[in-house]
């Protein structure tokens, strides 16, 4: 009888912490600025180049407008918005003997420090996977309709896009080099997330 009252009366901590980092990870978008950037670079060269025949004659200066647009696109993602939006980052390094070597890079997630929102974090994924499958249509549209002068255009766009989609998909994996394995694991991670977060709803 007397250890059933010590049982009862055990204090037992209670962690309230993850009610408001929830909270917190469904709020409002925490960096505005990055996630305008990730999609206004990726949508105005898509846009550019769809609008191209109607607004200008000139090949030469589409062709720029959009190369710079998706340079800008192909930097900020790389550089910035990955980084905020995601807490991954990604780059390509030579070393002396020539060989070439990605690194990948995940900020540490604490309880002090919560590095996105589950809004960016959709927005940054959907971005980056919506932009180069367009680019790929783009392109079965210029081989079909026969404006080979756009190919190089629509070969640099789909080169582009994949680059960071491939970066940040072998940063998630945590640099697995096997893409078909990082492929897998990406799709079985997320079903196992949405089935969680539907359960919790």
């Amino acid at each position: 009888m007397k250890q059933a009252l010590v049982d009862d009366t055990e204090d037992v901590s209670l962690d309230f912490g993850n009610e408001e980092e929830l909270a917190f990870r469904k709020a409002k978008i925490r960096h505005p600025l990055a996630t305008f950037f990730h999609l206004f670079f990726r949508v105005s060269a898509i846009v550019t180049y769809v609008g191209c025949d109607w607004f200008s004659r000139s090949f030469v200066g589409c062709f720029v407008t959009v190369l710079l647009l998706l340079s800008f696109d192909f930097w900020s993602v790389k550089n910035v918005t990955g980084r905020l939006m995601v807490g991954l980052r990604w780059w390509n390094q030579v070393d002396e003997d020539g060989k070439s070597h990605w690194i990948f890079e995940a900020r540490k997630v604490s309880p002090n420090n919560i590095t996105a929102t589950e809004a960016e974090a959709r927005i940054f994924w959907l971005g980056l996977i919506i932009c180069p499958i367009i680019w790929i249509v783009f392109f079965f549209s210029t081989l079909f309709s026969l404006k080979l002068k756009w190919l190089a255009l629509v070969i640099a766009g789909i080169s582009l896009q994949a680059a960071n989609l491939y970066g940040y998909i072998l940063c998630k994996m945590g640099g697995e080099s096997d893409i078909s394995k990082a492929a897998a694991s990406f799709l079985s991670q997320t079903v196992f997330q949405t089935a969680y977060l539907q359960r919790q709803q």
